[in-house]
């Protein structure tokens, strides 16, 4: 199955919501590819459309399983009535992949002795209509297969296609994060700017090994004033990577040149103290 699905985790308080399509679900959680990165053991939100469904699914999960744009997702607050619409959803598929039961062969004894009889009469008398009657039964089974087939083709362009979609977001996103920056910005401008600051977590090691200082940051701030590049440039490598970490989700106002946002460089400094 191909289902719509949205994914939505906190990065340091603030949420993201991450799209893609569900492969398979069942009671137990969800194979999905999604258009975005999370980290096996991340809680998460769940919205998802079953088909047929006049309303989604939404509920809890973790990220138990990580390949590339491939995810599997446990459900950690299925409700009940949740657990059933699922279970409803499957046997239903199942029931149709199920193959009738030919109510046909349900015949008494006595009446299978005339199908027999009447059987041997039609092949004496209509021997020759009967072959070219396989024979027309022959083409309509190769043009079954030649539709299964063609519905085969159908469905596997249609996933090549969605995946392709998938691949050509994230490198549109990787394509504007490495644009250039137009101007360089004060630190005090910058810190003016500044919507949304996380403090950095003092690394135990670095406590024992009695580091501190100030770690200047090279940053690089988006149109949406998002951080999207960064490089320390002095101090410790466990103080620096620190430094960075709690940098990597700062917000900040767009920078505006000639009124339209613009990607600027600047440099923030972070101090670590005992």
């Amino acid at each position: 199955m191909l289902a719509p699905l949205e994914v939505t985790v906190l990065r340091s308080g603030i949420p993201d919501t991450v799209p893609g399509r569900a492969l398979n679900v069942c009671e137990r959680g969800i194979a999905a590819v999604l258009a975005g990165e999370l980290t096996p053991g991340d809680s998460v939100g769940v919205e998802l459309q079953l088909p047929a469904a006049s309303e989604p699914l939404r509920t809890r999960a973790t990220v138990r399983y990580h390949d590339k744009l491939r995810y599997g997702l446990e459900f950690t607050a299925l409700s009940a009535e949740q657990r059933n619409a699922i279970r409803d959803w499957a046997k239903g598929i199942k029931a149709d992949a199920e193959p009738k039961e030919d109510t046909s062969s349900l015949v008494n004894a006595k009446e299978q002795k005339e199908i027999e009889v009447a059987k041997e009469r039609v092949r004496a008398a209509v021997g020759g209509p009967r072959r070219r009657m396989q024979k027309k039964s022959g083409r309509r089974w190769l043009i079954a297969y030649a539709l299964i087939g063609i519905v085969a083709v159908v469905f596997w362009w249609r996933w090549n296609q969605s995946w392709e979609e998938l691949e050509s977001g994230l490198k549109s996103s990787d394509a504007a994060s490495a644009e250039k920056p137009q101007t360089e910005v004060a630190p005090e401008v910058m810190q003016k700017l500044l919507s949304h600051r996380v403090e950095p977590v003092y690394p135990a090691e670095a406590r024992q090994q009695k580091l501190q200082g100030i770690i200047a940051v090279n940053i690089v701030v988006g149109r949406d004033g998002s951080v999207v590049s960064m490089r320390a440039l002095n101090g410790p490598d466990l103080l620096a990577q620190a430094a960075m970490d709690a940098l990597r989700w700062w917000k900040f106002e767009p920078y505006r040149i000639n009124g339209e946002p613009a990607i600027v460089e600047t440099t923030l400094a972070v101090e670590f103290k005992r």
